[in-house]
């Protein structure tokens, strides 16, 4: 018999790193939202698709630049002896390849520029890129070790570091020099370091600063890699990591494709497709809050769920933790679409028309949470390939919808797209699992933690619709309506919570 209190403290351990892990992932991109309004007030709806468009690369670009390394590095890290040779042979090769990559990125920059429909002169937002790139991956592996060391205070503090710097240069070249030239204030100094011309391109130079102080915090763990490096090892690795490779390359193509298409297949001139991107991008934002609980989830969950695999109590483990992620997803659904007039204030105005596809972004990430979950049993079972031929189903999905319904219905057909896709990944995901790890997932209660706040948002619409048009009252139902969800929860999940140590 299970024993509550032997796996509470588990619970409990996962709970509190995922809260620190999230002060530099939650407070961190937090930060970064307040760039948000920022962005949308200064630039056309067209500049800012142009920084979402390069944006939505990224994920693409690491996985190239990283293979999955990262992942590796805790298979093989977790357990065996010589972790000092794993470290070494991990960074290395992502050393490798950040430089390789980086120098073909910078190297045909005015290509990649043309084929984005960049204006000429616009290739320095290319270079700017690599070289980010480039240092966001020799980063990945240390950070990793921190992760893996039970570290995440220093983890924390050095992503926040990076993330204070980032914003503080934002509001420095995009908020006061332009204010200090406006008043004729030190003009000749701010003439010397500010070029009001520069525009978007100070979003690319200051992320390439705030990188560099990263990879400079890191250089304690950095200075402990040997000038080794384990050829056998670095095969066992990447015959481990190659099909989460494109497990995440299928990711990336569900996350970023719809950005791409919106440009391309919107029946419009390029600068009227980059405007609707942008809005898209910018109301992404709001339903991207979701993912953060989802990011700090991952960075406390990955080592987490490698480094307690043997425990005799692993499997009941991994389906508490579900049950409890999907709760607090629930919430975080509920509570950003209640109060989604208040939170639409932090992108402009112009952007507002995107707002319908919050909700459906968001039960979207709330799905792709739950896919991680559940995901755990290929990662365990050395059975990578078959995460690979999930993703790539998903990776189907999106393409065939984005590519039906962008033409016909716009950005609320890849929002529509982007949440079968996760769904259907979850659940094609759980059932090939429970053939080879099965996990005795409290199905009802998952199930009754998404359907509640579906139908309490359904609700809202109703009472909002016809009952009240005044904001305040809708509010105060909505409040409620929050509370019932909580004192529910509360009442289903008291008794196993009060057995708590």
């Amino acid at each position: 018999m299970v024993k509550p209190q032997v796996y509470m403290s588990l619970l409990k351990k996962l709970a509190g790193e995922t809260a620190i892990y999230g002060l530099s992932s939650i407070v961190g991109r937090l930060l970064n939202y307040l760039l948000v309004p920022l962005y949308t007030r200064l630039f056309l709806e067209g500049e800012y698709g142009i920084v979402t468009q390069l944006y939505a690369w990224v994920g693409f670009l690491m996985v190239i630049f990283i293979y999955r390394m990262d992942t590796a590095f805790f298979r093989f890290g977790t357990s065996a002896e010589e972790k000092e040779q794993i470290f070494s042979t991990s960074f290395w090769s992502v050393a490798t390849s950040a430089l390789g990559f980086s120098l073909l990125l910078i190297f045909f920059s005015n290509d990649i520029a043309q084929w984005f429909s960049f204006a000429p002169g616009q290739s320095i937002y290319i270079v700017f890129f690599g070289v980010v790139l480039a240092f966001d991956t020799l980063a990945e592996i240390p950070l990793a070790k921190l992760r893996l060391e039970n570290r995440p205070k220093r983890f924390a503090a050095i992503r926040l570091a990076g993330i204070g710097l980032n914003l503080g240069l934002n509001l420095f070249f995009l908020v006061l020099c332009p204010w200090l030239l406006k008043n004729g204030i030190a003009t000749h100094l701010i003439n010397s370091i500010y070029d009001p011309t520069f525009g978007i391109g100070y979003i690319f130079l200051i992320n390439l600063l705030a990188s560099t102080l990263v990879l400079l915090l890191l250089t304690p763990e950095i200075l402990t890699v040997k000038w080794t490096f384990s050829t056998q090892l670095w095969k066992n690795m990447f015959i481990y990591a190659a099909p989460l490779i494109l497990a995440s390359l299928a990711g990336i193509v569900n996350e970023m494709l719809d950005r791409e298409l919106l440009i391309r297949l919107l029946p419009f001139d390029i600068e009227t497709n980059r405007g609707e991107q942008g809005i898209y991008s910018a109301c992404y934002k709001l339903a991207m809050m979701m993912s953060l609980f989802t990011q700090a989830f991952r960075y406390a969950a990955e080592p987490f769920f490698f480094a307690n695999a043997k425990h005799k109590d692993a499997k009941v483990l991994y389906a508490d933790v579900t049950k409890y992620f999907t709760i607090a997803g629930a919430l975080a659904f509920l509570v950003i679409v209640f109060y989604l007039d208040i939170l639409k204030y932090f992108i402009g105005e112009n952007y507002w028309g995107g707002l319908v596809v919050v909700p459906i972004l968001l039960m979207a990430n709330l799905f792709l949470g739950l896919y991680y979950n559940v995901s755990i049993w290929y990662k365990l079972t050395d059975q990578t390939m078959k995460g690979g031929w999930i993703a790539l189903g998903g990776a189907g999905i999106t393409i065939v919808l984005n590519i039906w319904w962008i033409p016909i219905f716009g950005f609320i057909g890849s929002a529509w797209a982007t949440l079968i896709c996760y769904f259907s990944m979850t659940v094609a995901c759980w059932i090939w699992g429970q053939k080879y790890f099965p996990v005795n997932y409290d199905l009802k209660r998952i199930v009754f933690y998404i359907m509640f706040p579906l139908s309490l948002f359904l609700l809202s619409l109703l009472s909002e619709n016809y009952l009240t048009s005044n904001q305040f009252f809708v509010y105060i139902i909505n409040t409620i309506l929050i509370l019932s969800f909580l004192f529910i929860t509360w009442q289903l999940e008291r008794k196993f919570l009060l057995k708590a140590p």
